[in-house]
């Protein structure tokens, strides 16, 4: 094992996340990126026994326990909480949904943050583990507290179909987010149909079926369940079809109206469907419409403009990637080939590790603006080493 991440684990000793057992298990492995078959391999358990620990099918044994704690250096921890109770993971009996929902929330957000920065590989089976047990959960429980857990399911669903999508799975991302129309009714809450709306526009968009794209995103704005932020969402996917199908007017006026509800987004009004409007830079979303209207010197610039001031663009490895190729893209559009070139150099190794889907259809929008143009033989390397990561 790493001495570093021993050291790292012991520091962390006394921070443990809430949860049982296989809460606490599935958090510390999104947290350190591990696979389910890396945190296996140290371990040195089977990958079928991590994934039963963690979707709750079964209860650690001692030694488990023990050896899970060597490999996170939890110095007896994960021990100790594998004795202090032990899940009952098929039982008939009431949930007590409070530390359910409470515990999972937590790891939804973590996993978030490593989705956004790895992409899909790191957090998926874990996704499909805690679907699995919120949904076996779900039956058991009473209440409000019932309806907690379904609107719990239905928000891991709501990502898993987001990952599957950025994992180039189309139909499971929408199997997914049909799932999670389901689950969020069975908790009364209607806005995730709206919201799954606004997510098939996304799927047509990729597909390339610009005008299903339109439809998908006018039905989520005017959808009954449809708030300010589901609506903002629905304008920003128009904008972008009507960009992709040339119509520059009605481009500009879904753009308006993204900015309009998104002005209506309040703090504790946002809710939890999709990423957050006020990362949703409007500059950056002009300047990909640009883009996709081929206006490329209008686009060039406004990338420039807004990629030069560190909070104009999300932290997160997707978004810096997916916007610097944009920019790369639109400065081939107007010539300035070493420039994009350069742009593009630096975020290959980016694009390999989170191994996205959709910043993979962004650098084939590059390599088709770059191919027609004298390049030098480095040039060309780069441009071949970029189709061969479009291919995945």
């Amino acid at each position: 094992m790493n001495p570093a991440d021993n050291a790292a684990g012991r520091s962390a000793g006394t921070r443990l996340p809430p949860g049982d057992f296989g809460v606490v298990l599935a958090t510390l492995r999104a947290r350190r990126g591990w696979s389910v078959r890396e945190f296996a391999r140290r371990a040195n358990v089977s990958e079928g026994q991590i994934c039963n620990l963690e979707s709750g099918l079964r209860n650690p044994t001692p030694a488990v326990a023990a050896a899970c704690d060597a490999a996170f250096g939890t110095g007896g921890e994960l021990v100790e909480l594998a004795g202090t109770g032990r899940r009952g993971a098929r039982s008939e009996d009431v949930v007590e949904a409070g530390p359910v929902v409470a515990g999972y929330e937590r790891v939804l957000w973590e996993l978030k943050d490593i989705g956004r920065s790895t992409g899909p590989r790191f957090v998926t089976a874990s996704m499909k583990s805690i679907t699995r047990i919120l949904t076996d959960a779900g039956p058991h429980a009473v209440g409000e507290q019932r309806a907690e857990i379904w609107l719990l399911a239905s928000r891991f669903a709501e990502y898993a179909g987001w990952m599957a999508q950025e994992a180039g799975n189309p139909a499971e991302a929408l199997r997914w987010t049909n799932l999670a129309v389901r689950w969020g009714a069975q908790g009364g809450d209607e806005t995730v149909a709206a919201y799954a709306l606004v997510r098939k526009a996304f799927i047509a968009q990729h597909r390339g079926d610009t005008g299903a794209a339109i439809r998908f995103a006018d039905q989520a704005a005017g959808h009954p369940a449809a708030n300010p932020v589901i609506r903002a969402h629905a304008a920003r996917r128009a904008a972008q079809g009507y960009a992709r199908r040339g119509d520059a007017g009605a481009c500009r006026e879904a753009l308006e109206r993204f900015t309009s509800h998104a002005a209506e987004v309040t703090g504790d009004r946002t809710p939890h469907w999709g990423p957050r409007i006020e990362n949703g830079n409007p500059r950056l979303i002009e300047a990909s419409c640009m883009l996709s209207l081929r206006r490329f010197e209008a686009a060039a610039d406004l990338f420039a403009a807004e990629r030069l001031r560190s909070s104009a663009v999300p932290a997160d490895s997707n978004s810096q990637a997916r916007f610097a190729v944009r920019q790369a893209t639109a400065l081939a559009g107007v010539g300035h080939l070493d420039d994009a070139c350069q742009i593009v150099e630096a975020t290959l190794p980016v694009i390999k590790r989170i191994d996205s889907a959709t910043v993979r259809a962004e650098l084939g929008r590059f390599v088709e603006q770059a191919r027609p143009h004298r390049v030098s033989l480095g040039q060309l390397a780069l441009i071949d080493a970029s189709v061969a990561l479009t291919i995945g």
